[in-house]
């Protein structure tokens, strides 16, 4: 793969070329020059796009694709397309399959699955066997094949014991262990969070301290075993501060939000619409706004779009019966954008490899070519036709977004949109 890209500015702060307007020219995936105008003597195919920024690769650690077992929702090489057409060269995938990830040979086969594309895949392994919460699966082997953590999607672990164990088990291959915040007793089938909405709407409630006194107990327990805690999906004010006091503590823990946590708040399911009903639910304006802050200083280590494609059969019922859930990958970038200044965007969208030990590889000659390339300026509707993914469950159709990407470059391949 050989192409000249004309007239880009460089967001990447371990570049000696950051905030600078340049030409890059990539031979055989590798960055062999970048000056201010490179001549293309070979007739290379140009890049020459309005507004053209370009970043480190984006990574985004929590997809889910349909593949094996669910596949009228989406599959896997559909999940490339669409990472690969929204920004991210890297992509975590949740093990919410059927059959579950649950062994090397299935870390192995999502590994190979990404081969030969623009887009890396990095599994996730599932914490217990068939995602069951009894136990454990075979933690070791996953690791060994690849898989960057363990984790059964949106189940919290309901006995302490069993993440205990696991925190011991995996202590000294440091690998990190999701656990879910939220109490299922005291959430009790609730559907949105609990505050005057829920009552005003007759649906029962999630309340906050189901999320926060999960996450209590688990830097309880982290505190005794040491290892490595990541807590995703907060979306509480006093989620925000449990883990900043854990962290001053010298503890090893992470967290992340959800994009759409930091977007909407609970105002939103006035109307029952189901494309809003999404775990964990959406909060109050003051929860944003401690979100939005700890993002910033970098108390929550993440920010996802909570990839979750599901069919329309799934969200096109009563509220109380609606599966939780949204698409977006598509949206990811132009929803953060419109909330943090571009620099934090990027940052934000580039961070979470450390988490996972995935390299964050610089825009400087003689890197292997990384990239994402966008225009932070275009402001637009957000609509049918900019979802790219089989499932159109997406909770930011008819929202306005400002940012859109041109595609990325990766693993020797150029994946553009049209």
């Amino acid at each position: 793969m050989n192409s000249l890209i004309k007239s880009a500015i460089i967001l990447d702060k371990k570049s000696e070329f950051h905030n600078k307007k340049v030409d890059i020219l990539v031979q055989n995936g590798i960055i062999s020059d970048i000056s201010e105008n490179i001549k293309n003597p070979k007739n290379l195919k140009e890049i020459n796009l309005p507004n053209l920024h370009i970043s480190p690769g984006w990574f985004d650690y929590s997809v889910c694709t349909g593949e094996p077992g669910y596949e009228e929702r989406g599959n896997i090489s559909n999940t490339l397309y669409v990472a690969s057409r929204s920004g991210f060269t890297s992509i975590g995938l949740q093990p919410n399959t059927f059959p579950v990830t649950e062994k090397n040979t299935e870390i192995e086969f999502l590994k190979s699955a990404s081969k030969n594309s623009s887009v890396s895949i990095h599994p996730i392994g599932a914490l217990t066997k068939k995602s069951e919460l009894f136990e454990l699966a075979e933690l070791f082997e996953m690791k060994n094949s690849g898989a960057i953590g363990f984790g059964d999607y949106k189940q919290p672990i309901g006995n302490p014991n069993l993440l205990k164990l696991a925190l011991l088990y995996t202590r000294d291959i440091n690998t990190p262990i999701f656990s879910f915040p939220l109490n299922d007793e005291i959430s009790n089938n609730g559907v949105m969070n609990e505050s005057k909405s829920s009552t005003m709407l007759g649906l029962k409630g999630i309340p906050n301290i189901a999320e926060e006194i999960q996450i209590m107990r688990d830097i309880k327990i982290l505190e005794y075993t040491g290892g490595n805690l990541h807590i995703p999906y907060i979306s509480t004010s006093n989620s925000v501060k449990l883990i900043r006091e854990a962290k001053k503590k010298g503890l090893n823990i992470s967290c992340s939000t959800c994009i759409h946590n930091l977007f909407f708040d609970d105002s939103s399911l006035n109307n029952f619409d189901t494309k809003y009903k999404v775990l964990p639910p959406l909060r109050t304006q003051n929860d944003i706004d401690e979100l939005i802050a700890a993002v910033k200083d970098g108390t929550i280590d993440i920010v996802t779009s909570d990839h979750n494609p599901l069919n329309i059969e799934l969200k096109n019922l009563e509220f109380d019966n609606a599966d939780f859930g949204t698409i977006g990958l598509e949206s990811f970038f132009g929803a953060l954008n419109k909330i943090f200044p571009l620099k934090t965007v990027v940052n934000i969208l580039t961070r979470g490899k450390k988490i996972f030990n995935i390299e964050n590889t610089s825009i400087k000659i003689g890197a292997q070519a990384d990239l994402t390339l966008f225009n932070p300026l275009t402001n637009y509707v957000f609509d049918e036709k900019d979802i790219l993914s089989i499932s159109k469950n997406s909770i930011f159709k008819n929202t306005s977004l400002k940012g859109i990407v041109y595609g990325i470059i990766s693993n020797g391949k150029i994946s553009l949109n049209e």
